[in-house]
């Protein structure tokens, strides 16, 4: 059964975003780009309902008090497409930053570029990042708006070793905004190249802010540190619920490092 919810949810999310894209095309392109933010939030919100009803995987967002006034750095664990669109609804004027490949697809590339993202080419770390921090300052400028950039890179398993990237820690040097970080687990219920979607609840929190103006070395160990503690809590509690889901090798070592049993 969960294999079949599992096949039915992946065609109806990509179903729902092809058809989304164009039926909205009207409205998206003609619309000033506050008012376009609608459609990607109403595509994420529709996409993560289709999770809830299909392959029964609820999303339970909390912390949204920790969210700062204006421009801040949105920095959630990268372990599922899931962290790509539940956090949408949040965001006010989200800002990505993305391979400039993907703006050259159809429809998906056209829409990218109506919100003013940031493509980076990543044939050089260093003029790339030099880049996208002299963008992002750019867009701040013109309007508050929130970076969603995920410290480690690419997607990890859960309980995986954390490999945060200096990226971040150049970028909130730079930028002078605080910090939000976000924690989760949702690769246990949607897990990365895999088509596999496990029932249960995806929780994910918002946690406190850190504060602009922190030395590099003390804003990457508080990054490092809350993060991985508050997903090591929805790590242990995913566990031992009555009906856990799948648990990747990479979970079950961390849970034997933390006392868990399972």
């Amino acid at each position: 059964m969960v294999q079949i919810r599992s096949l039915a949810f992946n065609v109806l999310f990509y179903a729902n975003l092809i058809v989304q894209m164009i039926f909205w095309t009207p409205y998206y392109f003609l619309s000033p780009r506050h008012r376009a933010w609608f459609v990607p939030k109403f595509w994420s919100r529709t996409s993560l309902w289709l999770q809830d009803k299909v392959a029964g995987t609820k999303s339970e967002i909390t912390g949204q008090e920790n969210l700062p006034q204006g421009s801040y750095i949105l920095a959630p664990k990268h372990q599922s497409f899931w962290d790509a669109i539940a956090f949408l609804q949040d965001i006010p004027d989200g800002l990505y930053i993305l391979k400039r490949e993907l703006t050259w697809i159809p429809f998906f590339g056209w829409y990218i570029l109506k919100m003013r993202m940031i493509p980076v080419n990543r044939g050089s770390r260093s003029k790339a990042l030099k880049a996208v921090v002299a963008a992002t300052k750019a867009e701040m400028a013109r309007n508050p708006r929130q970076l969603i950039i995920y410290p480690e890179g690419t997607r990890r398993a859960p309980g995986d070793e954390p490999a945060y990237k200096w990226g971040i820690v150049e970028l909130y040097n730079q930028l002078g905004v605080p910090v939000v970080p976000v924690a989760h687990v949702a690769g246990l219920y949607w897990p990365r190249r895999k088509f596999m979607r496990y029932p249960g609840t995806i929780k994910a929190r918002y946690l406190p802010p850190i504060p602009p103006g922190l030395s590099k070395e003390e804003f990457m160990r508080r990054l490092i540190s809350e993060t991985e503690a508050a997903c090591d809590q929805y790590l242990i509690e995913a566990a031992t619920s009555p009906n856990p889901p799948a648990l990747p090798p990479t979970a079950v070592k961390r849970l034997k490092e933390l006392g868990v049993e399972v």
